[in-house]
């Protein structure tokens, strides 16, 4: 599950569980069982970002094969490695996998389309007529952005216009992603490459001199033939295991790999006490191949088309992806902590378990998150703040918890909802301000970037023998720098266009910048790539009426019909949520449910919720492999299904065409980027499709119906001298195929079933293979949430400091702490009268028309004085002392102010003199950085007065608590 910026929040405010996989960590951390979330591996290594793409499925999974090693080398796992792939989904997962297939189906067409169009431009004898006969065709062959293919055809011209011949990188293959989904081929070809090479690992003939394999270690394939997520099937694995108590043992230590942040509140719900996750650390600003070149070193604006010589290496390389554990024992401290601030006694594993559900209001894979809620905007402290609040107000103060083993109690999450309905408007409007800054502080950014590369200040290219160019009209010059419509060329740009000349020695001039543009800049602002123009808000959640307006440009309802619609839409979310939480505490509750909008509705439409009444279909079943295809799989990725299923994607006259539009909206709704809003497609009938397909069922030949079949899970086994392994042996050689219980004394205490399999077993001489298969329970058990008694909790880590931080990060000032803080003594206050009741018309007058700098200097010099009384114990100025005594952690709010002074000095000297350049801008800032960085209590993103101006502020380092994630 794709929760943006949790894991940002997560670590920043609890940053002591994570740890980072160095040389002294690598291999040490002793780890009894290893799980596998495949899907992460396989996207990373079969399309990466930074490094060339492999061009076969061979090359593409013995990447994954070496990624899988890395990993062991790192655990190095003693008695189970487990490997899930994602199979089948619920329906509410389908629906997240057909609107991201569909998105990228129709941003591949639009880009190709506007690819044609470029070259009917370049060429102008592409007819359009041809134009429509291969779209279906072409809009399959990329996935290159149009801005980068504009950016690439342009350098490539002019440098081949100049006789440079440009080498291309070699053609690749082109792979489309979407093959990573349960029933095509690529994931068949996938699944037997796996099982020939846990074969080899597990054989006496791996020489493993890495030691990683141990022999006695036992390893589970579930393919994407088997149902479910591949994270929640190993959630499912562990809370069958978990339930039988009587053979698990508690104390196993788990390392689950991964990227999704649900598995970090996956792992919370197990209540293991020695879980860990392991991700991969991500790193900005990694360098990228050229694209036209294909070498590192440059951007494709910079690039020459000539090869690098050979002894020269690039500045920059990639580096290898590193790896960082996130300790759920820590976390558990950390929570421990938070729940120890509550008005009443909150049992440590009661309230993991309601922070886990309070977390699914900000965002999951299955339903959209409430409009009031973003994590940017402290969401989950909000809530936990709102949780802690309300604890008191339940009719029964002893049991304020929201949740109980998979099951909400709605009466309590009324109150919480509630709360945070009152809130809305005061959210919406305070996420208003927070934009109009953020828009003002990208204009100064732009147009203090626009004056740095002006004509008046940037280097320029002189080839030899000819003169710097000059201005023809100052006056126009100064004009086009003052309104901001100066786009120069920068250096590398003005070398190109010297050698476009042809006159290595002639002096190139710049007298009508217009004339030097490229018809694909011109292209790029008729599309508003470079304006700051945005969609129209028709919502405006920050006016009067949000509510009105939202329903009806979102559910398309008029006034009347307002509080019925909400009303639906609540329930139905509240259902979603119910189902939500016993997905992650019992396994899938239906299979075919899901939330059936693509909007969220507001916290104050939650009204009586405890009326819902909540019903799930237990004896529902997944779909198989060749229907989800059909289910989430735009037209464009047709070929991956028989033939005859693909022409219902595309045939006018089949009955099902509705569910394949070639194009279709997407709505922003209040995001900055295409791939955060909706798309707006519309919602499988799975009656409807059954329907269709019964016709086509037929018509499947035998390879096709075994990529449509259900699997099983696998077990590995090694040829030892064992327990386990001669129970295996007996497993595989007998001629029954009947399920075997498995005796959990000899099979290193895992329960469930083996059962010899007629496909794989004789197929694998090397080790013993057969079907192992969960413990069974009956449909009514419940598996509880609990700790287990004899579980023997790990060394305490965080120290006092580490909570202290916490503390601070928590800790807001009331508007009466702050005013009884404040308060001066009466001696001050009669000073202050008697200041204030003298003539200071001449000070007023002075103050104003003296030296600016020299104002802000007395200032600071005022400020040295008062620390260094306080410092020294001077208790001359008793008011100034007690202050700052009692007021360290509101020092978080004056020091800001002052900033905020700065930062207004610099602009003045900026302004009117021009004196301060960009070197003592930088001084300054890391000076403020500074002093902000000493007095802060803490690392914290809140409502701070006066910090809002230096986040605001272009020429001021980024701080790291300010920052937003990506």
């Amino acid at each position: 599950m794709g929760v943006p910026a949790f894991f940002r929040w997560l670590s920043k405010k609890y940053p002591s569980i994570v740890v980072e996989c160095d040389d002294g960590v690598k291999g040490k951390a002793d780890f009894d069982n290893l799980y596998l979330d495949m899907n992460g591996i396989i996207h990373p290594c079969s399309h990466p970002e930074y490094k060339a793409a492999p061009e076969t499925e061979e090359e593409m999974f013995v990447a994954i094969f070496e990624y899988i090693e890395r990993i062991m080398s790192i655990v190095r796992p003693k008695k189970l490695l487990y490997m899930a792939v994602d199979g089948c989904a619920p329906r509410a997962k389908m629906n997240q996998q057909r609107s991201r297939r569909f998105r990228a189906s129709q941003e591949s067409i639009d880009r190709l389309l506007e690819i044609q169009k470029i070259k009917e431009e370049m060429d102008g004898c592409a007819p359009r007529a041809k134009m429509n006969q291969q779209r279906s065709r072409r809009f399959r062959a990329s996935q290159e952005s149009i801005d980068r293919l504009l950016e690439i055809q342009k350098i490539k011209e002019e440098l081949r216009g100049n006789g440079i011949e440009v080498k291309d990188k070699p053609k690749e293959a082109h792979f489309d992603s979407n093959v990573i989904t349960p029933g095509t081929q690529f994931m068949i070809n996938l699944s037997h490459a796996l099982r020939q090479w846990i074969d080899e690992k597990l054989s006496a003939d791996n020489e493993d001199r890495d030691g990683i394999w141990p022999k006695d270690m036992m390893v589970i394939l579930s393919d994407a033939s088997v149902p479910g997520e591949g994270e929640h099937k190993i959630m499912e694995y562990i809370r069958k295991q978990k339930a039988q108590s009587a053979t698990y043992d508690p104390n196993l230590s788990h390392c689950l790999y991964g990227a999704d942040a649900d598995l970090i509140m996956l792992g919370l719900s197990t209540h293991e006490l020695n879980f860990t996750i392991l991700r991969e650390e991500f790193k900005p600003n990694q360098p990228k191949p050229c694209d036209i070149c294909g070498q590192l070193g440059h951007d494709m604006k910079e690039c020459l088309g000539t090869e690098r010589p050979p002894d020269e290496e690039p500045s920059i390389l990639p580096t290898e992806p590193e790896f960082i554990y996130i300790r759920l024992c820590v976390l558990r401290e950390y929570l421990q902590k938070e729940a120890t601030t509550c008005a009443v006694h909150l049992d440590l594993e009661r309230f993991i378990d309601d922070f886990v559900f309070l977390c699914f209001f900000v965002g999951n894979d299955f339903l959209p998150h409430l409009p009031s809620l973003e994590i940017r905007e402290n969401a989950i402290d909000r809530l936990i703040s709102i949780y802690k609040e309300n604890a008191t107000k339940y009719p029964n103060p002893d049991n304020p918890y929201l949740t109980k083993d998979g099951s909400v109690f709605m009466e309590r999450v009324q109150y919480v909802l509630q709360e945070l309905g009152e809130a809305e408007d005061q959210i919406f409007k305070q996420r208003q301000e927070n934009e109009i800054r953020f828009q003002q502080r990208r204009k100064r950014q732009k147009l203090q970037n626009r004056n740095l590369d002006s004509r008046w200040t940037r280097p320029e290219a002189v080839a030899r023998g000819s003169r710097p160019q000059v201005f023809d009209n100052t006056r126009n010059e100064a004009y086009s720098l003052r309104v901001g419509g100066n786009d120069n060329l920068s250096a590398a740009q003005k070398l190109k266009a010297m050698l476009r000349d042809g006159q290595s020695g002639a002096p190139t001039t710049d007298a009508n910048p217009q004339d030097s543009e490229n018809a694909s800049n011109k292209r790029k602002r008729e599309s508003g790539v470079d304006s700051d123009s945005e969609p129209e808000d028709l919502v405006q959640l920050f006016n009067d009426g949000w509510k009105e307006r939202y329903y009806y440009h979102k559910f398309d309802c008029n006034s009347t019909s307002i509080s019925e619609i909400s009303s639906m839409v609540a329930r139905e979310y509240i259902i979603g949520l119910s189902w939500v939480l016993l997905y992650y505490y019992q396994g899938c509750p239906d299979w075919k449910w899901f939330y059936p909008f693509h909007y969220a509705p507001f916290a104050s439409d939650f009204k009586e919720i405890a009326k819902v009444e909540v019903k799930f279909d237990r004896t529902s079943q997944p779909f198989n492999p060749l229907e989800q295809l059909m289910s989430v799989f735009p037209a464009a990725s047709s070929q991956n299904l028989p033939p005859t299923w693909r022409s219902l994607m595309s045939d006018t006259k089949s009955s099902i065409i509705d569910f394949y539009p070639n194009t279709f909206k997407i709505d922003l709704n209040g995001k900055k980027a295409a791939w955060m809003g909706v798309a707006l497609l519309p919602f499988i009938d799975e009656n409807r499709l059954f329907n269709a397909l019964k016709k086509v069922y037929s018509n499947l030949t035998e390879a096709e119906r075994e990529r449509n079949a259900r699997g099983n899970h696998l077990i590995f086994v090694a040829k030892i001298q064992s327990d386990f392994s001669d129970f295996s042996k007996e497993v595989v050689e007998s001629s029954a195929q009947s399920d075997v219980h498995i005796n959990p004394d000899l099979f290193r205490g895992i329960s469930g079933t083996l059962s010899k399999s007629e496909k794989y077993s004789p197929a694998f001489k090397r080790v013993y293979c057969s079907v192992y298969k969960d413990p069974v329970y009956d449909p009514d058990f419940i598996f509880p949430a609990i700790r287990l008694e004899k579980a023997i909790p790990p060394q305490f880590v965080l120290k006092p400091e580490d909570l202290e931080k916490l503390e601070r990060y928590n800790w807001r000032p009331t508007p009466q702490q702050y005013n009884s803080y404040y308060r001066p003594p009466n001696s001050y206050q009669s000073n202050q009268n008697n200041y204030r009741s003298a003539d200071s018309s001449s000070h007023q007058n002075s103050y104003r028309t003296s030296d600016t700098s020299q104002q802000y200097r007395s200032d600071d010099h005022r400020q040295q004085n008062r620390y260094s009384d306080y410092r020294q114990g001077n208790q001359s100025n008793s008011y100034e002392t007690n202050r700052l005594m009692a007021l360290r952690p509101l020092m978080a709010n004056e020091m800001p102010i002052r900033i905020k002074a700065l930062i207004e000095m610099i602009e003045i000297q900026d302004i009117k003199h021009r004196k301060i350049r960009s070197k003592e801008i930088l001084i300054m800032g890391l000076i403020s950085k500074t002093l902000i960085m000493a007095l802060m209590p803490t690392k914290t993103d809140a409502k701070i007065p006066g910090i809002d101006a230096v986040e605001a502020h272009p020429w001021l380092p980024e701080h790291d608590f300010l920052s937003n994630e990506m």
